[in-house]
């Protein structure tokens, strides 16, 4: 039945949700599993007292490493007339972080230029070729986001074109930072600032904020002011897309963007909305991650990222329209593809030996902007960290793209393989690599043997965790209105789970594709509830009825016109006994 471990949270104390009087003790339950101890807390955490100080978002921008340098020579830029590059990446979160500072620096008066390199011919991060087009353009200064953090050769480079470089990132530095005029990202070691977790739009909307303090202090020539909370949309798009802990400052920022999002001016969003069909939807983090995320990051998996940024930053309906249909037609060869080359690589992965603990395919079949995806679906399918390839043969290279499960770091495993590889870099969920053709064997062995070390005496099962036990008929419209606020839901804040034991299923059938809808009953009430994606478990449940242990969120749905609670499955195992 269940492939998955079942962990139940501890059980709160006893007298721990008289601390909430004015919340269900389900919801003090979940508190208390989330380390929410205080009415402050809980007050804190479900909005009632956002991060604001000073009339901004989070913490002082200023108190980042790097950043009143880098705020100073962006200022002295814009009043001496220098040409700023605005430097980005392919993904979603690039293109958010592009779009965002560029436009805010135009708005500063800046004479501002937005670069996204392109995927295969140019790779990720910073490049040469790039650097030297940007100078031969006029650019002065150039302003990374969302990347540059492991680029040390080309910042040198950069400088020695005669740009002063300015990275900001995300991602996990290295053993070395760049030798750029200012480096602003809040994981480098001794930063003073209280949050680290931020995507790359996360930190541009930090420079932003910072250069905003600084034009208010020394108002810039023909500079506007500028509009910070009309930048939230773009941060929450960038932030949720991207798979950041929507926890602390992010939160807080995902919070007010997703209100800014659902009130968008930008035509971009307004067509890509309209296109996804999620503007006749609850917008909320859900709708980025599922509808406008993926559309957004097929202009760089299949052509170029220039469609998603020409998209985000047009200020013409038509012209936004044009370009949303654009991304639904890639995105759907996109999924198509993702589709037939997924089945290629499970092919080569069946090869491998039953007791691999990290997967490896790769061939020269598979597009770049494809192995991220690729190697995603098969670490799902087995529960291990999965890499895969593609082979630049022209260029006698192999790139690799990695995604990993919670018990192994992969930027980690990269660093211990740092010798054998081109470049790198990521997070411990996410990510990449560059190596030659004849340094593979010995990297593929090595990182059999790292991921070996480290989890060969772990269970290596996906865990289900369960927030609270509960009967089905403490399932209720006030519960539900109180789970709200715990929104928005995504890594790092995951939606509550609850489990109810004993539950007769009284039907069951497949609707879709590939979902399974029940009815299920604890004997009094009947409830509709749906397994999304999950129609395999039809066969363990035949005959019919049949108790089980039920793990599920509670939502709602409307039908006919009426609003009905509804059990959204997750998991199901037969009842002991």
């Amino acid at each position: 039945m269940s492939k998955r471990r079942w962990l139940v949270q501890p059980v709160a104390p006893v007298h721990f949700s008289a601390r909430f009087p004015e919340f269900s003790p389900l919801l003090a339950q979940i508190f208390f599993t989330r380390g929410i101890l205080t009415s402050d807390d809980a007050r804190r955490f479900m909005g009632d007292a956002d991060i604001v100080i000073d009339g901004h978002i989070g913490a002082d921008p200023f108190l980042m490493s790097g950043m009143s340098v880098a705020v100073e020579r962006l200022c002295r830029a814009i009043r001496d007339g220098e040409a700023i590059a605005v430097y980005g990446d392919f993904d979603a979160d690039g293109v958010c972080s592009t779009v965002l500072l560029t436009n805010a620096l135009k708005d500063l008066g800046a004479k501002a230029l937005p670069y996204i390199p392109h995927r295969v011919n140019e790779g990720y991060g910073l490049n040469q070729d790039a650097l030297q087009d940007l100078r031969a353009k006029g650019a002065r200064v150039v302003v990374t986001v969302d990347c540059g953090i492991r680029s040390l050769d080309e910042v040198d480079q950069g400088a020695a074109l005669g740009l002063d470089m300015i990275v900001t990132d995300h991602h996990s530095v290295g053993a070395t930072l760049p030798r750029a005029v200012a480096v602003v990202n809040p994981k480098q070691p001794d930063d003073q600032y209280p949050f680290q977790e931020f995507a790359g739009v996360g930190i541009a909307f930090k420079l932003t904020q910072a250069l905003a303090q600084a034009h208010a202090r020394a108002p810039l020539p023909n500079a506007q002011a500028l509009n910070l909370d009309a930048l939230l949309d773009l941060v929450a798009l960038g932030t949720v897309a991207d798979l950041v802990p929507l926890v602390g400052e992010n939160r807080a920022l995902v919070k007010r963007g997703i209100a800014r999002l659902v009130k968008t001016e930008r035509p971009g969003l307004i067509a890509l909305l309209n296109q996804t069909g999620a503007k006749t939807r609850i917008v909320n983090a859900g709708t980025i991650g599922f509808y406008l995320g993926p559309r957004l990051n097929a202009a760089g998996r299949i052509e170029h990222a220039r469609t998603a940024y020409k998209l985000l930053a047009t200020q013409y309906p038509g012209e936004a329209e044009q370009l949303a249909a654009q991304l639904e037609t890639t995105n759907r060869e996109r999924q198509k593809m993702t589709d037939e080359l997924t089945q290629q690589a499970r092919a080569l992965v069946a090869q491998l030996p039953p007791d691999e603990f990290i997967l490896i395919a790769g061939s020269p079949d598979f597009p770049e902007g494809i192995i991220g995806l690729i190697a995603s679906k098969l670490q799902e399918d087995a529960y291990r960290p999965a890499i895969a390839m593609t082979h630049q043969l022209d260029k006698g290279q192999m790139r690799g793209s990695a995604r990993s499960i919670p018990e192994f770091n992969f930027i980690a495993a990269l660093d211990e393989c740092a010798d054998l590889l081109v470049r790198h870099g990521g997070h411990a969920a996410a990510a990449g690599f560059t190596v030659t053709n004849e340094k593979f064997p010995a990297l593929r062995e090595r990182l059999r043997a790292i991921a070996a070390r480290e989890l060969r005496a772990l269970d290596l099962r996906p865990t289900l965790s369960i927030d609270a036990v509960a009967e089905l008929s403490a399932m209720n419209w006030e519960l539900l209105a109180q789970l709200e606020r715990l929104q928005p839901f995504g890594y790092g804040n995951r939606e509550p789970v609850f489990m109810s034991k004993n539950v007769l299923v009284k039907s069951a059938r497949i609707v879709g594709a590939d979902h399974l809808a029940l009815t299920v009953s604890d004997g009094s009430i009947v409830w509709d509830a749906i397994a999304f994606r999950q129609k395999e478990l039809l066969a363990a449940l035949t005959p019919l009825p049949k108790r089980v242990d039920l793990a599920y969120h509670l939502a709602s749905k409307v039908w006919n016109g009426e609003a009905r609670l509804q059990l959204e499955v997750r998991d199901l195992r037969i009842a002991e006994g």
